[in-house]
C-alpha cells in the first residue's frame, strides 16, 4: 500500500471503532469484544538538529541538555544549539549522576552546579556511577568514592583478592605472586547492591575486596567487543557488537536479531523515562519496552544512522549521531488528535484536488500531485473515513469533506458519458502539472480519452480495483451520510455500475466495446486457467456488487444477477479467496479489496446459508492477515462477526 493510501486508512481505522456500535451492519450479532476508549497515550514526535561535526556525547537533567560537538560544548535551547562559553576544555564524556551533570575531561573531572562548571578532581576518569548512595568514579585502574568534597581511593592497603579458590589460605587470606588488578576498566555500574566492572571483553563483580571473574553460572557474552554497561532494575545489560547481554542473578542471556533486536551492533545503553530501555546502535536507535522492540532510524527520526550517545529527559529522548541530534518527544495524544494531525497536513500539503486524493512526488524541485492510475481507488478510503467520522461526530465539516469526495467519485462516471462505466483518473489539460501516465493495466499502453470541450482527459481500462472501491465507499456514503438528492445520486451510481457489469456479460467494456484488462467477473475468465487464481477474490467482489445494488434499489435485475453468481458456484469459491501460494499470486492490494468486498457484502447479505459461507471465508482470510497487525483488517472482522479481534493491540 502506498504512503498516501496508508494515510487514508489511518484516518479510517482510528474512527472505525467508535462507529461499530453506532452502525447497523444489517445483522444482529453477539459481540465478544468491548469498545475501546480513545484514551490519552504518548505519541512520538520528531525534531532534528543538524551539526557539521559528530555529536559524541549528550546529557540531560531537569530540562538542561548539553551536547558535545567535536571538542566544543553546546546547550540545547528551543531546538537550537547555543555554545557554552564557560565550559571546560578537552571534554571527552558527559555524564548525569544523581541529577547532576558531570564532564570528564583530559585534565580532570568537572561538575555543573548553579550555572557554573567547577573542577572537582585532577585525575583522568573513564566513568561514573552512583553506588550505596555515593558517587563513584573510576580511572582505568582504580575506583574512587566522592565524600562530598573530594574523591577518595577505595582500595585496601593489602590489595585486592581474586576469585581463584586455589589462592585462598586456611585462614581466608590470599597470597599472590602478582597483585590482583581491577583494571583495565572501561565502565562501572551498581547492580543489586554490588559494583560491576566492565573490562574489554569481560564483566567482573567487585564486592569491595574481591575481583570476582567466576560469578556467572550460565551463559556467555555474545561478543568480547563490549561497548556499554547499564543497571536496569533486576537486570544488568552489556552492549556488544553482536547483540545485547542480559545478566539476571548469575545467568547471562544473549539477546540478538533472532530474538527481535533490530540491530545487533550496539554503541550505547540508557534507561528511559517509562521503565523502557534505549539502545543506541550503528544503524539507528531502539526502544525496548518489555519484550517489544521499537526502531527509530535515519531520516524520519534521526539525522544520521550512527548513534553515539543517548540522553533521557521528561517524556523526551535526545539521540546523538554523527550528523546532529534527533529529539524524540512523547506528547499526549488521542486517536482523534492523531487523525486531525493527518487531516491538517492533507489540506496544507495539497493532497486533495477536486475532492480526489493524490500522492505527492517531487518533480524538478516542486511537489506535484500525481495523476494516479486509480483516482477513485485512492479517494474511496478517505471518503469512507469521513463517512465513519461524520457518523461519530455529527460535525458539519466532516460531512462537507465526505460530500466533496462523494461528488468526485460520481464525476468519474459522469465524465465518461457512458452508462455505468467509470474512469480510472482525470487529467486537466490546463491545471495539472503532472503528466498523463503512459502505462495502463499490466504495463499495457494507457487509454486516455478527451472530453468534448478538450479541457479534460479521463483514463479508461478501468479495473476491478476501481469498481470495488466505488461500491464500498458509495454504499457507505448512502448508508451513513447521504441526505435528500444525495441519496438518489448514490443509488443511481450503484445501479448504473451494477447494471453495466451485467449488460457487459459480467465485465466492463471500454469505449472500444471490449472488456478491460482486469474488470472481469465472468465465468469464462474466472473458471478457466487464465483467471483461475482470481476466482475467489473476483467472485467475492461480484457478489458484493449485487448485494449493494439490491440494498440500494431492490431491483429484480440485481436479484437475478446474484442468483446467477450463486449458480456458478461463486460463494464456494470465496472460501479460499486469500491466495497463499505461489508467491506471484500474493499482493497486498488484493487484501484491501477483499476486506472492502467483505464489508460491503456482509452488511447486506441476509440468506443464512450463504452468510455462513461468507463468514467462513472471512475467518480463513483474517487468520492469515491477523499476523499483519493492521487495524483495518482487524476492525472489519470485529464489526462483521462480533468476535474478538485483538482490539487493544489494534488500537495501539
Amino acid at each position: 500500500m502506498d504512503y498516501a493510501k496508508n494515510i487514508y486508512f489511518n484516518i479510517c481505522v482510528e474512527l472505525f471503532l467508535g462507529l461499530i456500535s453506532a452502525q447497523n451492519t444489517g445483522n444482529s450479532v453477539d459481540r465478544s469484544w468491548k469498545p475501546q476508549n480513545d484514551d490519552v497515550y504518548l505519541q512520538e514526535v520528531s525534531v532534528k538538529i543538524a551539526t557539521d561535526k559528530p555529536v559524541t556525547s549528550i546529557v540531560e537533567t531537569d530540562g538542561i541538555c548539553f551536547v558535545l560537538v567535536g571538542n566544543q560544548l553546546f546547550r540545547v535551547e528551543n531546538e537550537t544549539l547555543k555554545q557554552e562559553i564557560s565550559a571546560p576544555a578537552n571534554i571527552s564524556v558527559l555524564k548525569c549522576e544523581n541529577n547532576e551533570i558531570w564532564a570528564i575531561a583530559s585534565d580532570g573531572l568537572f561538575r555543573y552546579k548553579n550555572g557554573k562548571w567547577n573542577k572537582t578532581d585532577n585525575r583522568k576518569y573513564v566513568d561514573l556511577c552512583m553506588h550505596a548512595g555515593k558517587l563513584h568514579a573510576v580511572t582505568r585502574d582504580e575506583i574512587f568514592k566522592f565524600d562530598g568534597e573530594k574523591f577518595v581511593l577505595t582500595k585496601f592497603v593489602g590489595g585486592y583478592y581474586g576469585s581463584d579458590i586455589t589462592m585462598i589460605m586456611e585462614d581466608g587470606s590470599q597470597l599472590h605472586a602478582d597483585p590482583v588488578e581491577l583494571g583495565p576498566i572501561t565502565q562501572i555500574e551498581s547492580y543489586s547492591g554490588t559494583l560491576y566492572v566492565l573490562r574489554p571483553g569481560q564483566l567482573v563483580l567487585f564486592d569491595g575486596l574481591t575481583v570476582n571473574q567466576d560469578f556467572i553460572d550460565w551463559g556467555n557474552l555474545p561478543s568480547r567487543n563490549t561497548t556499554d554497561l547499564l543497571s536496569f532494575g533486576n537486570r544488568l545489560y552489556i552492549g556488544t557488537d553482536r547483540g545485547l547481554a542480559e545478566l539476571r542473578g548469575a545467568s547471562l542471556k544473549s539477546i540478538k536479531g533472532s530474538d527481535g533486536l533490530p540491530v545487533e551492533e550496539i554503541t550505547c545503553l540508557k534507561k528511559g523515562f517509562d521503565n523502557d530501555l534505549w539502545i543506541g546502535t550503528s544503524r539507528g536507535a531502539v526502544r525496548k519496552v518489555g519484550n517489544e522492540f521499537q526502531y527509530f532510524g535515519e531520516g524520519m527520526w534521526l539525522p544520521d544512522q550512527k548513534v553515539n550517545d543517548i540522553a533521557v529527559g521528561k517524556n523526551v529522548i535526545y539521540v546523538a549521531t554523527n550528523s546532529g541530534i534527533g529529539i524524540i518527544k512523547y506528547e499526549p495524544f488521542t486517536l482523534l488528535k492523531k487523525s486531525a494531525y493527518f487531516e491538517r497536513h492533507i489540506e496544507e500539503w495539497g493532497h486533495k484536488r477536486f475532492g480526489f486524493f493524490h500522492l505527492l512526488y517531487l518533480k524538478d524541485g516542486e511537489w506535484v500531485r500525481e495523476v494516479s492510475d486509480n483516482d477513485g481507488g485512492h479517494t474511496a478510503p478517505y471518503l469512507a473515513a469521513m463517512c465513519y467520522k461524520y457518523k461519530v461526530t455529527g460535525n458539519p465539516a466532516d460531512r462537507a469533506a465526505a460530500v466533496e469526495s462523494f461528488k468526485a467519485m460520481i464525476w468519474l462516471n459522469k465524465i465518461t458519458e457512458h452508462k455505468g462505466y467509470i474512469a480510472r483518473s482525470i487529467w486537466s489539460a490546463t491545471g495539472d502539472k503532472d503528466e498523463r501516465g503512459k502505462q495502463g493495466s499490466g504495463g499495457l499502453p494507457a487509454k486516455w480519452y478527451p472530453t468534448p470541450d478538450g479541457k479534460w482527459f479521463w483514463k479508461g481500462d478501468t479495473s476491478s480495483d476501481e469498481v470495488t472501491s466505488h461500491f464500498y465507499a458509495i454504499s457507505l456514503f448512502l448508508d451513513l451520510v447521504a441526505e435528500g438528492i444525495e441519496k438518489e445520486v448514490a443509488r443511481e451510481h450503484l445501479r448504473k455500475m451494477a447494471s453495466y457489469i451485467i449488460d457487459c456479460g459480467w465485465t466492463m467494456y471500454d469505449l472500444d466495446g471490449k472488456p478491460t484488462r482486469w474488470a472481469r467477473w465472468n465465468p469464462e475468465y474466472l473458471l478457466r486457467p487464465y483467471g483461475y487464481m482470481d476466482r475467489g477474490l473476483n467472485g467475492l467482489e461480484a457478489l458484493s456488487y449485487m448485494e449493494a445494488a439490491i440494498a440500494a434499489t431492490d431491483e429484480q435485475k440485481f436479484k437475478d444477477g446474484y442468483q446467477q453468481l450463486v449458480k456458478w458456484g461463486y460463494p464456494a469459491n470465496t472460501l479460499r479467496q486469500k491466495n497463499t501460494f505461489p508467491p506471484e499470486t500474493i499482493t497486498p492490494w488484493d487484501d484491501d479489496l477483499a476486506f472492502m468486498a467483505y464489508y460491503t457484502l456482509l452488511r447486506y447479505a441476509k440468506d443464512p446459508v450463504l452468510r455462513s459461507v461468507y463468514l467462513r471465508s472471512l475467518e480463513r482470510t483474517w487468520e492469515v492477515k491477523r499476523a499483519d497487525h493492521l487495524p483495518w483488517f482487524n476492525f472489519t472482522y470485529c464489526a462483521l462477526t462480533g468476535n474478538d479481534c485483538e482490539l487493544e493491540q489494534s488500537v495501539k
